[in-house]
């Protein structure tokens, strides 16, 4: 396994639209195991492909509390698509690898159910409230282009965006982690 590097925002790669994956094989196993490692490292609760700069419709997630005694429970998810969402809603104060250190309320459907193939190329189905709910938008978001920040105001999306730009400048994240 490898640690990846994580691209910043904002940098254009963190707008593309992913493309789908045509079966999980041995080279996507490796890309899921690689980005876990990476998000583990980071640390993180969720990664998409796209911000390691692979341009494939996979994710990541964790979200066990390993701080508190949970065992890691990773989701290996590739093609992970919402089929249905609640009309209710919740709010998280969100964060993410691609933009460190930058939190900000997001507003998102408080369930879902999603359809995506698994680590074995399983088609699976499964709901997800809370904080799982949210993960998983916000790492199918990265698949279509979308940031956190894209739900937020323009003056609060401009100002995190100016201020990654400017510790981008002074060299503030460290190189080995992340892609510049």
């Amino acid at each position: 396994m490898a640690i990846l590097k994580i691209i910043v925002a904002p940098d254009p790669r963190l707008k593309i639209k992913a493309t789908p994956v045509k079966e999980v094989d041995a080279g996507i196993r490796k890309l899921m195991d690689d980005m876990l490692e990476t998000m583990y490292a980071a640390p993180g609760i969720g990664l998409a492909a796209t911000q390691v700069g692979v341009d494939k419709r996979v994710i990541v997630i964790d979200i066990a509390d390993t701080k508190n005694g949970e065992k890691p429970n990773p989701l290996r998810l590739a093609n992970p698509e919402v089929i249905w969402a609640s009309d209710d809603t919740s709010v998280y104060e969100e964060g993410c690898l691609s933009l460190p250190q930058k939190f900000e309320e997001v507003t998102r459907p408080a369930r879902v159910k999603i359809r995506a193939l698994n680590e074995k190329n399983e088609q699976i189905e499964f709901e997800a409230d809370d904080l799982l709910a949210t993960c998983v938008q916000h790492e199918i978001d990265h698949l279509d282009g979308v940031i956190f920040v894209d739900h937020i105001s323009r003056i609060k999306r401009d100002i995190i965006l100016r201020k990654l730009m400017k510790e981008k400048k002074q060299g503030a994240f460290d190189p080995k982690m992340h892609a510049l």
